[in-house]
């Protein structure tokens, strides 16, 4: 079978866009770099170093693709087949991914809105090693694709590459009016939409987003790390995973981090793999305060708080792996009540809540997952104190969809 083919220059913001969707979404595909002359597609533009062209198993090129368009191309892309669903699940991450597959499976009309790429930010990790049942690791957007044919075979509509501007509550149903003018409507829902990497704020750094500056562990950019030093920011264990898998491709990985060691906030196999591999180096008290280059990230300025110093490091690849933020700011308009953070409150943790008290009508209390607006439930890295683990993330999923079937039965 013919592979998709993808063509232009390494550096291109617009070729990492769809590099790292391709990669995520589990696509085998050829990579072709015009700027060394390599093959070049017939019939395109007469300089593609600066615009990428996809040439389509099937034969047809399209230049300068959106995502949209290749996830058509894909056959990925579809529209609600029903005027109503049980249940529609927001974000594919592997909270999403675990609901979906639960509840298709038990009966319920099941839609899930993914506004990215399946997987959600675990889908950007290169391995996850901890997750019960693959004692020898996988990658999250391979553990991402299997929940996805999983969740396809028990009947699961999956709608890629969509984005809700507006979600409101009436009629005891949610009711979503999608970018594109479609609108969807359905009895409960789930917010599995996760957090996204927080971003440093530094002069230049939106002007060098996927020109050297990259959001999350990035496994598409490795095979262009050779020989290379790369900075990642963050002691995580996104970040701590990206450096082990890095320092196979790089020269040097270097894991940038505030604190003065590792074991608060990365696991300790993790821990010991990132000691052991000599061409990863961990620069503690420090922070990236500065970035220079011209068309491209070139160098970075790093101070250490412990020495009081300031140092420029030659770089053309950073990875920001640090905390982030819930995506939630949908649910500012609703009685969704969140923390000061963005996060949704859900159960006991709305005890108390003025605007919960202001807004819940019903006799019971809300369930562990529900949130203050009934049959409106969260699961996942978006509920406040939750546990940011993907173990933790697939039986929140699930247990929500035990907590739906608690609710529809109740209507």
């Amino acid at each position: 079978m013919n592979k998709l083919k993808l063509y232009g220059s390494p550096d291109s913001s617009e070729i990492y866009a769809i590099r790292d969707f391709l990669k995520r979404s589990v696509v085998d595909f050829e990579w072709f770099d015009i700027t060394n002359n390599d093959l070049k597609p017939e019939n395109t533009i007469s300089n593609p170093e600066n615009h990428p062209v996809i040439e389509f198993p099937d034969g047809k090129i399209v230049v300068n693709p959106t995502l949209e368009q290749i996830a058509c191309n894909l056959g990925w892309i579809t529209k609600p087949k029903y005027k109503e669903y049980d249940l529609s699940i927001y974000g594919a991450g592997p909270a999403g991914l675990s609901a979906a597959v639960y509840s298709a499976s038990e009966g319920l009309k099941t839609i899930l809105i993914e506004r990215e790429a399946v997987g959600g930010q675990a889908g950007t990790s290169s391995m996850i090693e901890n997750y019960l049942g693959f004692p020898e690791g996988i990658s999250g957007a391979n553990l991402a694709e299997r929940a996805r044919q999983q969740a396809l075979k028990f009947g699961v509509e999956i709608l890629l590459l969509k984005e809700g501007i507006k979600g409101t509550f009436y009629d005891n149903k949610i009711h979503v009016d999608f970018a594109t003018g479609e609108k969807l409507v359905a009895k409960t829902n789930i917010c599995a939409t996760g957090v996204e990497y927080a971003r440093l704020n530094l002069p230049d750094e939106a002007r060098f987003f996927h020109k050297g500056v990259y959001y999350g562990a990035g496994a598409s950019e490795a095979s262009f790390c050779k020989d290379k030093d790369l900075y990642i920011i963050g002691g995580g264990n996104s970040a701590g995973q990206a450096a082990v898998y890095f320092s196979g491709f790089a020269k040097r990985v270097f894991m940038v981090i505030r604190k003065g060691n590792l074991s608060d906030t990365l696991s300790d196999y993790l821990i010991q793999r990132i000691t052991s591999i000599k061409n990863i180096a961990v620069l503690y008290h420090s922070q990236v305060t500065e970035l220079e280059g011209d068309d491209y990230l070139q160098r970075i300025k790093i101070a250490n708080s412990n020495q009081g110093t300031e140092q420029w490091h030659e770089t053309s690849k950073l990875f920001i792996c640090i905390g982030g933020k819930p995506n939630t700011e949908w649910a500012s308009e609703t009685a969704i009540c969140r923390d000061p953070n963005g996060y949704l409150y859900t159960g006991n943790d709305l005890d108390g809540l003025d605007q919960f008290l202001n807004c819940w009508e019903l006799d019971r209390p809300p369930y562990h997952l529900e949130t203050s607006v009934p049959g409106s439930f969260a699961a996942g890295d978006v509920r406040f104190n939750s546990v940011k683990r993907v173990a933790s993330a697939v039986g929140e999923g699930a247990m929500a969809v035990t907590q739906v079937h608690q609710y529809l039965s109740k209507l």
